[in-house]
């Protein structure tokens, strides 16, 4: 009977997480437009979706401004990291501190306050202002994935390839860089998340024309849910599911070798 009441809780967990996403794959092949009535199967809505301009053009900035954001909060983070190192415990504790704010921060106090900066400084809103402000929130969660590993290594190893000849730079790519990149891949993948997932901060500080997929879900949604973004959301599930399973895959082959 425990057993029975485990796995019944475990299938209804799985039941209320997965449920609407089914739902959602179904009536993006439902040829009717009534959600409430199956019209058939049908993939117009797909081809429909690659024809809407807005909407490649809002998946087209939301990829440039994740993948720029990402790459540029991962490199600043990484050396904001580095040199936290060096730092005096308590000079580092506060810093810590002062960098993990932004991730307590209510989303939307966040993007006022970007909005109310921009503004200040007299900056146009558009790409740019955008671009500053996932930076701006994917820093700290990047310097959370980086700082346990900058802890865990040996300062003896880099001082001893120095010692054998190498540069600073040569002696940080051969031997610190190896160490800290699960770190930093695992914060450069968390910030570029993030930043395909955000919209409060986004509907904030960007111009008039420019969308990201996610403003420019919101708005066609106060219009009325069209099948496309049905079609959409299934195309992002399964590109979503498609990443999981090569990040994870492991050939048998490299796993015996491994344990050898």
């Amino acid at each position: 009977m425990k057993n029975f009441a485990k796995k019944l809780y475990i299938g209804l967990i799985l039941v209320f997480l997965y449920a609407p996403i089914a739902t959602l794959i179904v009536l993006s092949f439902n040829a009717s437009k009534t959600r409430s009535k199956w019209g058939g199967f049908t993939i117009k809505w797909y081809v429909q979706l690659f024809q809407n301009r807005d909407i490649l053009q809002a998946l087209w900035n939301t990829l440039l401004i994740a993948l720029v954001s990402a790459l540029v909060a991962t490199i600043i983070g990484t050396i904001t990291c580095i040199a936290m190192s060096g730092m005096k415990r308590r000079s580092r504790a506060i810093l810590t501190g002062v960098t993990n704010i932004p991730m307590l921060n209510a989303e939307i106090v966040t993007g006022i306050s970007l909005m109310l900066l921009f503004i200040s400084f007299g900056l146009r809103f558009g790409y740019g202002t955008i671009l500053i402000s996932h930076i701006t929130f994917n820093i700290p969660y990047v310097m959370l994935s980086v700082l346990p590993r900058v802890k865990t290594l040996n300062p003896s190893t880099y001082e001893a390839a120095m010692d054998l000849g190498a540069t600073n730079i040569k002696a940080f790519f051969k031997v610190v860089f190896p160490d800290l990149f699960p770190g930093i891949a695992s914060g450069f993948l968390m910030a570029f998340t993030m930043s395909i997932d955000d919209f409060i901060i986004t509907h904030f500080t960007k111009g008039v024309g420019v969308d990201t997929l996610s403003t420019k879900i919101y708005t066609e949604v106060k219009k009325g849910i069209k099948p496309e973004m049905y079609a959409l959301s299934t195309i992002i599930f399964a590109t979503v599911i498609l990443l999981l399973l090569l990040v994870n895959y492991r050939p048998s082959g490299s796993q015996k070798t491994k344990e050898i």
